[in-house]
């Protein structure tokens, strides 16, 4: 059998040409790398359609699909110069007339086909005018049409470039065949037998002929069942595999007492009772850190639900063991709120908190770098500042990252090299996150989640008004600052773009400085520099300015009680899970707060369902699965720092919760019957991790 790994090249019908152009433009260098190149979707060619029924091909969704059409050319045109150069073909099958249409191999093409021959066409037909053409079609004779036998066939994601070297959708097909022919149609299984017994899904040599090559439609089903299930397990199998080394191998330091300093604070200076998410969150951490193994805890709640203060009696049990702690936060304005809420807490406590990011004086540094250095400040609060070399503790117990995802795994690595027993973790994000993404970024992790707001906290109200209507909303904005209130106004882009027509933070900042000059406008957006960005939250922050006009350098972190509105202009162009993060800037005091999206007329269904959902849901879990199921995988924030995105080419993590399911739960049985994967029957799963993850570099053991 041909080694799967042969290089793409020696392909007949490839060569190095084709082969660098797939490479660069797909990244297909290997056989195995073009067979899991899927079509994007398959279209039944056994109907032919008549010229005169185009129109009725048009989908309800508007779309028209690929058809089939079966006719002569009667002439051929050339139109246009140069680069617009562009041959047309009339095409008729008696009932009506057609342009086939082609940019690029004028001569050539018009040598190959002949006027008055029969042809098969296949292409999606554009409406032009008041008549349709094909651009680029496939046509064949029909002795030469070769059709699945199914009717089936597939369409490949191509590319302009692989298009100009003919590497178009029929061309890759082609290759497959070219390759399954030259395989025998038969791969090794990437499955033990017992699994493939246990699963009744079909083998893998047949779940890769019947996705290129379905016999019927349910074998196509069946084929994309085995080829998501692979992909799933594989990467649950990994992340477990992963976990359980880490908690055999690393051990954990213990924290064995709830001491003096947890107990006082708890009982004389608690700002407030904690609700009963957060004393569930409080002893499975403690649990945890009392264990004997290195704590790897995901803490999930909500904005406004109490995270800090579940930190916060996290790094006192550490300071009872004698240990100190550390909290990392992505941006300085965030460190800056997490130092000045810890320091407030513990101001009639004796303990030592430290703030250290970038900004901090060479001479303020000078003090806190030794002091950390003997234990003598048990809290540090800071930024990436806290990765530097010079920062060195006496003895680290506990590393705290809040939003995660703003970091890389290389760089949180570095604290954990900061002590000689690596440190309890715990990962804090406002970033509600779905079950079935939390399984895969962060499946390694044991998750807690604080699913109560505080007693007294009022839901902010949510409304969508459109954007003719901003006298009413002007004048709603001036009755909340009369009151005292301060305002947030969000805008999606920064300058004038020429292809879309929506607001810009310039225009809106000008607009806001006119209709309000009786009251500080500020502006912050991302192209500021840091020390001007910083100044202007400061004024915020401090009630100076009252109305801040920004870009989306709001969302995370921005802790400002006072502000009861949040404005969000032309909130059509932002997801689900953003808009709820922008909400969750207001509502963080005693006060009613609102926040009102702001939209055009113009909008799609999907659009005006995601407002919907803003104004009906205030629960971050369901809108962040909702967002999950409208914008999949890939456009959710920091979803690519898992690394897992390059392995799904065929599964969704948005779609397919019952597959993903099902194989983490066959990924713990096989290692809980073995736990190294060691007998014979497994070396098929040995083999393969280590093809596709590499694992001689796990990360997974410090993340």
């Amino acid at each position: 059998m041909k080694d799967l790994s042969s290089d793409i090249m020696y392909l007949p019908g490839v060569g190095p040409k084709k082969a660098e152009v797939l490479k660069r433009e797909l990244d297909i260098v290997s056989y195995e790398d073009l067979l899991y190149h899927f079509p994007y979707r398959h279209v039944d060619r056994s109907r032919f359609y008549k010229v005169s029924e185009i129109t009725d091909a048009l989908g309800a969704d508007g779309e028209m699909p690929h058809i089939q059409l079966k006719g002569r050319i009667v002439r051929f045109e050339t139109l246009g110069e140069r680069r617009s150069k562009r041959l047309i073909a009339k095409f008729t099958d008696g009932s009506g007339f057609i342009d086939l249409v082609w940019f690029g191999g004028l001569k050539y093409l018009a040598d190959k086909y002949k006027v008055g021959q029969e042809y098969i066409v296949f292409g999606k037909p554009t409406e032009f005018g008041r008549s349709y053409n094909i651009v680029h079609p496939e046509v064949d004779t029909p002795e030469n049409a070769r059709q699945v036998a199914s009717g089936l066939t597939p369409l490949y994601n191509t590319t302009e470039l692989m298009k100009n070297l003919y590497l178009h959708s029929r061309a890759i097909q082609n290759l497959q065949y070219a390759l399954l022919s030259e395989l025998d149609w038969t791969l090794p299984e990437t499955l033990p037998a017992y699994l493939t017994e246990q699963l009744n899904e079909l083998s893998r040599s047949e779940a890769i002929r019947n996705i290129h090559f379905p016999a019927s439609n349910a074998m196509l089903s069946k084929a994309r069942s085995r080829l998501k299930f692979d992909e799933l397990f594989y990467i649950q199998l990994n992340i477990l595999l992963t976990a359980r080394i880490r908690r055999q191998k690393l051990r954990g330091l213990i924290f064995a007492r709830v001491g003096e300093f947890f107990l006082t604070f708890y009982r004389q200076y608690l700002p407030f009772e904690l609700t009963n998410a957060q004393k569930r969150v409080v002893r499975e951490i403690h649990t945890d850190m009392k264990s004997g193994r290195q704590m790897n805890r995901l803490l999930q709640g909500d904005v406004g639900s109490g995270k800090t203060l579940v930190a916060l009696l996290s790094m006192l049990m550490a300071v009872d063991n004698h240990y100190q702690s550390c909290i990392m936060a992505p941006t300085e304005i965030l460190a800056q709120q997490h130092y000045a809420t810890i320091k407030d807490m513990l101001r009639d406590m004796n303990i030592h908190v430290a703030l250290l990011t970038g900004s901090t004086k060479k001479r303020e540094r000078d003090k806190i770098l030794p002091a950390i250095a003997c234990g003598e400040i048990q809290l540090v609060v800071g930024t990436h500042a806290l990765l530097e070399d010079t920062v060195r503790f006496a003895s680290l117990g506990l590393a705290i990252i809040d939003e995660q995802h703003r970091f890389g795994v290389a760089q949180r690595s570095k604290l954990w090299v900061k002590n000689e027993v690596a440190p309890h973790v715990l990962i804090m994000t406002a970033t509600p996150i779905p079950r079935t993404l939390a399984m895969t970024l962060y499946g390694d992790l044991d998750v807690s989640v604080i699913d109560e707001l505080p007693p007294g906290r009022k839901p902010v109200k949510t409304v969508h008004r459109y954007d003719d209507k901003h006298a009413g909303l002007f004048a709603f904005l001036r009755d909340e600052i009369r009151k005292g209130r301060q305002v947030y106004v969000v805008y999606p882009l920064i300058e004038e773009s020429e292809k879309i027509d929506y607001k810009n933070l310039e225009a809106g900042y000008a607009v806001f400085r006119e209709v309000f000059p009786e009251y500080r406008v500020g502006m912050v957006h991302g192209r500021m520099k840091p020390q001007e960005k910083e100044a202007a939250m400061q004024q915020f922050v401090a009630g100076q300015v009252h109305i801040l006009v920004s870009t989306t350098v709001i969302e995370v972190g921005v802790n400002v009680p006072n502000a009861s509105v949040m404005v969000i202009e032309s909130a059509e162009r932002f997801g689900l899970s953003q808009l709820h993060q922008l909400r969750g800037r207001v509502g963080r005091g005693a006060e009613q707060s609102y926040c009102i999206l702001v939209s055009s007329h113009k909008l799609s269904s999907e659009t005006r369902e995601r407002l919907e959902i803003m104004v009906n849901s205030h629960d971050g879990f369901k809108i962040a699965e909702e967002d999950l199921r409208l914008r999949g995988y890939g456009d959710l924030e920091g979803t690519q720092q898992s690394g897992y995105g390059q392995f799904l080419k065929i599964a969704s993590l948005a779609a397919d919760g019952q597959i993903l399911q099902r194989a983490r739960d066959m990924a713990e049985r096989v290692l809980d019957n073995d736990p190294q994967l060691e007998s014979p029957a497994n070396k098929i799963l040995r083999d393969r991790l280590q093809t596709l993850f590499d694992r001689k570099m796990n990360w997974g053991l410090i993340s």
